[in-house]
Order: C-alpha cells, then structure tokens, then sequence
C-alpha cells in the first residue's frame, strides 16, 4: 500500500491547524506550519525542498515564536504591568477559548486587568495594563500571520518553481 496520500493529508490537516493555531493562544501555530510543511518536504524525499528552504522556515518560525512572547510583554511593559498581568492574560486567553470569538479577543484583556487588581493595582492601572497586553498581543497575532503566510508563500514558490 501507498502511504503517500495519507502523508500528504496529515501534512495539510497540521498546516491547517496551524493556521488556526496563529490565531488561537493555547496551540503552537507557526511551529505546527513548520511541522507540515516538513513532513511534505520529506514526503518528496527533500527533491523540490531543499535543506536550505527548510533551514530559512525553521529560522522564520523561531522568529514567529519570540515574537508571540515578546510581544505580550512589549505592550504590557509600555503601560507599566507587572509580570502578574502578562500571566494573567495568558489565563485570559486560555478561558476565552471556551467563548467563542468573542473569548478570545477580550480573555487576554479581562484576565490582564483581573490580575493586576488581584495584586492591588487601582482600576485605571489595571486597565492600562490589560490594554497594553491586549495590544501586544493582537500585534503579536498580525506579525505571527504574516509570518505563516510567507513561510507558506516561500514554500509553495519552492515547490511550484521546482
């Protein structure tokens, strides 16, 4: 039996995960891409994909992921949070997960502001803080797109003209 098309299935359904996992918090999007697009290379033997494209993929979603860090505490660290509200947000998102769209655009938002009131933050901080966390991370989430839809864009040129 030919295992070829169940290969090249499970590598779209993770390419596909991973496109929702840019947008969804708890599931690592842009490695999940890097993942699929991995495994396709290696379905073809690494004949249209070369080392060097996959090298320039891994380096993009290291960079991809930093960003999802680093982004969050950028926004949160420019309206002076405490590192309480950066986890609090991260709890944020993950409860917001079980409501729908609408969960996971204000959980990191409400989770961010519920911690720094629990550390004794006043309300106008606390809500700085959730907003400064919330933009990190809407601009983390934009950067971590554009990030997957090049590597997608990069590999399928790669394929296509090869």
């Amino acid at each position: 039996m030919d295992w070829t098309i169940l290969w090249w299935v499970l590598a779209l359904l993770i390419v596909i995960s991973g496109l929702i996992g840019t947008v969804v918090p708890a599931l690592p999007g842009v490695p999940m891409i890097f993942a699929g697009l991995l495994l396709t290379a290696w379905v073809t033997d690494f004949e249209q994909i070369g080392w060097v494209t996959i090298g320039i993929l891994g380096a993009l979603t290291v960079f991809a992921v930093m960003i999802d860090f680093l982004s969050a505490a950028f926004g949160a660290k420019k309206q002076g949070a405490s590192p309480r509200a950066f986890w609090g947000a991260t709890l944020g998102a993950i409860v917001g997960l079980f409501f729908g769209l609408v969960g996971i655009v204000l959980g990191p938002f409400i989770g961010a502001v519920a911690a720094e009131m629990s550390a004794g933050s006043g309300a106008r901080q606390a809500g700085r803080s959730g907003y400064g966390v919330w933009i990190g991370l809407v601009l983390g989430t934009a950067a971590k797109l554009a990030i997957a839809f090049l590597m997608l864009g990069i590999f399928l040129t790669k394929y296509i003209f090869s």
